[in-house]
């Protein structure tokens, strides 16, 4: 087996707020949301092979090889960028799928950044994120790295720099299909659009979060259950929810008391991705 030579983190992202302002004529939806990233994470490590073969070697339960995100990712690089260059990836995988905090849209733009430098691309980051838009809607906060209020169907970033809490998360045992919440006749879809202000002042609202409720008797098991401690919300289309604390300590408490039953994770908010750190120190 040949020896990787770049191992990157994928981290998690949290919706802090997200608004459904309208369906457009293409079933896509307008929204606004404010990404903060997690210091929590998948890792993909990189290796590169002179045959232009992708080779992913890490199965995932239930998703061929060729239609994994990551794998996608980089035939599309290296489709669109000519390189003659292929690479071996194993994958370590934490972040649940179907959990609303970007899993699989986090590997793909991973797997961008590191082939962009693998590879010897030179590509620039505007370049790479509207690759990854091609890809799923969430991939280019991802690939930039910077949390941000995001508007269109996602892809219209202006960076923000919310509060870095603790947060903990909580992970019901249940995917939640993003295209059945979209699609349920229930979800609200004509909320005004706002100014980024007032959601670092509180406006926090999930829109989607009634639905997931009604839907997934699991999520608002969970959602009733940390509300106990604290203001607990939806990210995504869920299944994920999460609660912020002042401290570690705080988090780690209740986290003790509620993941006798439930499966969850303590982590630290940040506004800068774990990802775009590691690179700075790398390169």
């Amino acid at each position: 087996m040949p020896q990787p030579i770049l191992t990157l983190p994928a981290p998690a992202k949290l919706n802090l707020m997200l608004h459904i302002l309208g369906r457009r004529a293409d079933g896509y939806h307008e929204l606004q949301t404010l990404f903060q990233f997690l210091d929590y994470g998948d890792e993909l490590s990189f290796s590169v092979r002179e045959d232009g073969k992708i080779c992913l070697h890490t199965e995932i339960p239930d998703v061929p090889h060729d239609s994994n995100l990551i794998v996608r990712a980089a035939r599309w690089l290296q489709e669109q960028s000519g390189s003659s260059l292929g690479v071996d990836i194993w994958l370590k995988k934490v972040l649940p799928m179907g959990g609303g905090i970007g899993g699989g849209s986090s590997d793909a733009a991973t797997t961008l950044l590191g082939l962009n430098h693998l590879w010897k691309l030179a590509w620039s980051e505007d370049r790479l994120a509207a690759l990854g838009l091609t890809l799923g809607a969430d991939v280019p906060v991802f690939v930039r790295g910077r949390s941000a209020f995001a508007e269109g169907v996602g892809e219209i970033l202006t960076p923000e720099n919310p509060e870095e809490p603790w947060y903990l998360v909580l992970v019901p045992q249940v995917s939640v299909s993003t295209a059945e919440i979209f699609s349920d006749p229930l979800l609200t879809r004509d909320t005004p659009p706002i100014k980024v202000r007032p959601v670092l002042e509180g406006n926090s609202r999930n829109d989607c979060q009634p639905v997931v409720e009604r839907r997934y008797p699991e999520v608002r098991n969970a959602l009733n259950l940390l509300g106990k401690f604290t203001e607990a919300k939806l990210t995504g289309t869920g299944s994920c929810v999460f609660g912020a604390f002042p401290n570690k300590a705080e988090a780690d408490r209740v986290s003790a008391l509620l993941t006798e039953t439930l499966t969850g994770f303590v982590a630290k908010g940040s506004n800068i991705s774990m990802l775009h750190r590691k690179l700075q120190s790398l390169f």
